[in-house]
């Protein structure tokens, strides 16, 4: 098959890329490389199905005849990152809800399939035992744009669910929740690459808040399988799932856990969330999947644990040093 694949230059986009490939299928992938980079498909440049296009998903010219050329889109271009999200509100709501109106239009007039890529964002403060797709959403206010990256990715599930119910256009809605693993930048925000940087620096590993949030993380390896299953199923059209991880663990006890794996000496600081961010910052204290539905239909079930995860960020990072020369 011929896929599509926006955002693939970014760390998820560059990994699912790499694992069609391998299955000997055709790919092209378009990025605008604001969050993404040329090194992560630098790998994949030599190969005779492997095709990429420099350019943004709202430049409708191009993105026609990339939607009319391939038999399915894999829709990941979006602002990410925490910092990104903060610091640029604008560009967060612009390019993730007009960049999936025009995948979704042009994709809506030769009925393509759409993999939409979510987030586990869009289910702000809940703090419930775990999160399931059918429960309710609950966001902050309007004035904290802290929650703008929450409310364009809602909107973006609304748009493909009603493509699907008005225009008959096969969509698969996923939520990733926290992915990691090598070719991750810490650079926007993500807490496991962050850490592991700084612990390989010896620098002080800086946990924002008191630490006590939990989270649950997802090797990109189990995310990537559990998304080219869900393309492949006739019953995935139209629904939901969640695809994270079963690990839960304290952002403090995970600054502790890097810090043991890689024997570092950092020390570990907190560093209040409106120095880190903005005055007002708003986080969640809790974020764990319930990944049954998804479990249910394909099997899934995590591989990797949190222990695996780093390991393999912190042999990404160490590889990247050593052709550096540092």
């Amino acid at each position: 098959m011929k896929y599509l694949v926006t955002g693939g230059a970014g760390f998820i986009g560059s990994h699912l890329a790499e694992k069609l490939l391998e299955r000997g299928e055709s790919v092209t992938v378009i990025d605008d490389l604001s969050t993404g980079a040329v090194d992560n498909i630098q790998h994949l440049k030599q190969q005779p199905r492997f095709r990429y296009v420099i350019d943004s998903v709202m430049n409708r010219a191009v993105m026609a005849e990339l939607v009319d050329q391939a038999e399915l889109i894999f829709h990941l271009a979006a602002a990410v990152g925490v910092r990104l999200i903060v610091e640029s509100p604008v560009r967060t709501i612009e390019t993730n809800i007009k960049g999936t109106e025009t995948v979704l239009e042009l994709a809506a007039k030769k009925r393509k399939p759409v993999v939409i890529f979510s987030t586990s964002e869009v289910y702000g403060k809940s703090n419930g035992s775990s999160l399931r797709e059918h429960g309710d959403l609950v966001l902050g206010p309007t004035s904290k744009g802290r929650w703008s990256y929450a409310a364009s990715k809602i909107v973006d599930e609304f748009l493909a669910l009603a493509y699907y119910k008005e225009r008959k256009l096969p969509v698969v809605v996923i939520r990733l929740f926290n992915t990691v693993g090598p070719r991750q930048s810490g650079r926007y925000g993500m807490v496991v690459p962050r850490f592991v940087q700084q612990a390989l620096a010896g620098e002080p590993i800086t946990v924002y808040g008191d630490g006590s949030q939990t989270r649950t993380f997802t090797h990109v390896k189990d995310a990537v399988w559990a998304v080219l299953k869900l393309a492949g199923h006739s019953q995935a059209i139209a629904e939901v799932f969640n695809v994270g991880g079963q690990e839960e663990i304290a952002i403090g006890d995970l600054a502790c856990l890097v810090k043991e794996l890689l024997g570092s000496d950092s020390s570990i600081v907190h560093i209040p969330y409106e120095k880190a961010y903005a005055d007002g910052f708003e986080d969640t204290a809790r974020r764990v999947p319930d990944i049954s539905k998804t479990q249910a239909l394909i099997g899934y079930q995590p591989r990797y644990t949190i222990k695996d995860i780093v390991m393999d960020v912190a042999a990404y990072q160490t590889s990247g040093l050593r052709r550096a020369g540092l």
